[in-house]
């Protein structure tokens, strides 16, 4: 089975490209991201929206630790790890978790390749673009 994580987020949309365009680059991995995966599971998530002064939920210091634990689960396909995230924590750092938690759980729990297409905080919200092959 194919998984694909990628930001929910209304500015992946071409509408919302600009000349000066700081997503370019996170709407082309979602892309060949979404050419990869055919068929298979798609879930959307995100990490913190506060790692910056100027993030939608400003700054709060927990922010990069969060969402480096949380990069390195996606990274590693931990599952476990997934389904301990904190999610009083996410919420208070504006982290779409929900997906990723209820990956934890996923039947066969085994990640066997992991490929990270996008890893970047632009707006000082973390978004990631990952693609995971699992055995089912």
């Amino acid at each position: 089975m194919r998984v694909l994580i990628v930001p929910g987020v209304p500015a992946l949309r071409p509408e919302y490209a600009s000349i000066e365009d700081p997503l370019a680059a996170l709407r082309r991995a979602v892309l060949a991201g979404r050419e990869w995966l055919g068929d298979g599971r798609l879930v959307t998530a995100n990490g913190s929206a506060k790692r910056t002064e100027k993030a939608p939920g400003h700054l709060d210091d927990r922010a990069e630790a969060f969402d480096a634990a949380l990069g390195a689960a996606l990274r590693a396909g931990d599952l476990a790890a997934l389904s301990r995230i904190d999610v009083a924590l996410a919420d208070e750092l504006w982290a779409d978790v929900g997906e990723l938690v209820a990956l934890g759980s996923l039947e066969g729990g085994a990640v066997s390749e992991v490929q990270v297409d996008y890893d970047e905080a632009p707006y000082g919200v973390q978004y990631w673009v990952v693609r995971w092959v699992c055995a089912s």
